[in-house]
């Protein structure tokens, strides 16, 4: 056999599983013995996207507003004649108003796509497996964790 054959043939080695891996097969496991375990994490999703609206509402109540006010005779004399080049210059010149709006918009618009995500393909296995690994902290620690009674809503239902 010529050294080319050799390299080419196959070689049946164990190749050892990823951590990912392995945790994907432990989460499938557990997941088969607990049928009210879905239920679980989508209200964890659920409660957890609550609370990151409630962080946005209140970031576009204190800082959005804050730098709307900043740039409002800006915004005024935009709103009679637009122009890109008008938008440019509001953020050039007000650099902390434009970094606040740009924060602001940003955490909606990463908000809005995971929504979105959710909605057309469901919870991907990385925030499966996060998600599973806070709802086995939360049982871990009983019902002095303040997401306790959340669960265990969701349970009795």
């Amino acid at each position: 056999m010529t050294q080319r054959q050799s390299r080419h043939r196959s070689i049946d080695i164990p190749i050892p599983v990823s951590a990912m891996e392995e945790a994907h097969r432990n989460h499938r496991a557990r997941e088969s013995n607990q049928p009210g375990r879905g239920q679980e994490l989508e209200a964890l999703r659920q409660a957890m996207m609550r609370t990151w609206w409630r962080i946005c509402l209140c970031l576009w109540l204190t800082v959005g507003l804050g730098c709307l006010w900043w740039v409002r005779g800006d915004l005024i004399e935009i709103s009679e004649y637009f122009t890109w080049a008008a938008v440019r210059s509001i953020f050039l010149y007000s650099r902390l108003a434009g970094v606040g709006i740009a924060l602001c918009v940003g955490v909606t618009f990463a908000l809005l796509v995971s929504e979105s995500r959710q909605i057309l393909w469901g919870m991907s296995a990385e925030e499966r497996s996060r998600l599973s690994a806070q709802l086995d902290r939360i049982h871990a620690q009983g019902d002095s964790h303040p997401q306790w009674h959340l669960i265990h809503q969701v349970k009795e239902q």
